[in-house]
């Protein structure tokens, strides 16, 4: 998504509005260096309007919130994203001015200490009024939501498919209970499958979202790497204090 996202937005400046951009002839696209003759075929579709049309109306239907790039409600952190998604769509309530946002992440094969140090840690950010923002996924994702919760914060779950579902089923409780207290929000379209690609792609927004990233746990190569990698490239802060307290633990042990 974060490329299609980069080429939209190129479009957008080209052409002035999204309008114009399907409006415009096919040769008129042909001159525009972003885009090749597939994303031309798509743009020249009927399909892609029709299908904007379903969309709206189940967004509507479903008390779902739209934001588009250039609106002035799109978070600022995330605009300033070279990749920042062009539409986002959020079910709840936030204020996306709001000036600490911090995201917190980790493995789904998590361990009980790690559930329990993301408790703890969010109970001593709480006196400074965070938004929290995850992932939702099993594992420190679900701890750090639970514990917003459980201390007062407003938390963002950012999911990696359509608002139309949630994944982890487990959590639709958990999802449920966010939207009284902060929002569910993703950049896909309904009935979008959550393939394991979308997931790198949502670690975007997680990062993006927020002034800080702090992995708690993590395998070697886990999901949670990718979105403190992005953090970084975005030039966030970046923290890893469980990795770090293991690290020393296990070196205190062998010593």
């Amino acid at each position: 998504m974060g490329l299609v996202d980069i080429i939209a937005k190129k479009l957008l400046i080209h052409f002035g509005t999204a309008k114009a951009v399907f409006r415009a002839k096919k040769k008129q696209l042909e001159k525009t260096e972003c885009i090749g003759k597939y994303l031309i075929n798509s743009i020249l579709s009927t399909d892609a309007l029709t299908r904007t049309e379903q969309e709206l109306k189940w967004i509507e239907q479903e008390g779902i919130n739209h934001l588009f790039y250039a609106d002035i409600e799109y978070p600022m952190r995330l605009k300033q994203c070279e990749d920042a998604p062009l539409n986002l769509f959020y079910k709840g309530n936030i204020d996306w001015g709001k000036d600490k946002f911090i995201s917190i992440v980790g493995t789904t094969k998590s361990t009980p200490f790690g559930k329990s140090f993301t408790d703890k840690l969010v109970k001593d950010l709480a006196p400074y009024n965070p938004v929290i923002v995850s992932g939702l996924a099993h594992g420190i994702d679900g701890a750090a939501h639970k514990a917003a919760l459980k201390y007062g914060l407003k938390t963002i779950a950012v999911f990696a498919h359509g608002l139309d579902r949630v994944y982890p089923a487990a959590h639709a409780n958990l999802a449920q209970t966010i939207t009284t207290n902060g929002c569910l929000l993703s950049d896909y379209l309904s009935e979008t499958t959550p393939l394991p690609q979308n997931f790198a792609s949502r670690n975007r927004i997680v990062a993006g979202l927020s002034d800080a990233t702090i992995v708690v746990e993590s395998a070697a190569k886990g999901g949670s790497l990718i979105t403190a990698d992005i953090a970084n490239s975005y030039n966030r802060e970046v923290l890893q204090f469980l990795e770090i307290l293991l690290k020393r633990m296990r070196k205190d042990v062998i010593t």
